[in-house]
């Protein structure tokens, strides 16, 4: 088994996670989210009763700035656990 380097994985696994985020973002500015969302729940068998506020850049840097945190956070303590049981043995 090999090392993983703690750091690289967390900003792998945070930047995947903000850039999904971002393209919400981007779906809610063009206007595209309400229909995305209902399209999701009635694959799941849920009705649709969300509505998608209007768009906000700064709560859409929020958004991707705290699920980049989020996940970055949680692939560190991931990388590290697994260096912990795998490798420290």
């Amino acid at each position: 088994m090999h090392r993983v380097n703690t750091h690289k994985l967390g900003l792998v696994v945070g930047s995947f996670a903000g850039l999904v985020h971002l393209v919400w973002s981007l779906f809610v500015a063009l206007g595209w989210a309400g229909s995305l969302v209902g399209f999701i729940l009635r694959l799941h068998f849920m009705s649709h009763p969300y509505m998608v506020l209007p768009f906000n850049l700064v709560t859409a840097g929020e958004l991707v700035a705290v699920v980049f945190l989020v996940g970055y956070i949680g692939a560190t303590i991931a990388g590290t656990i697994w260096n912990k049981v795998y490798i420290g043995k």
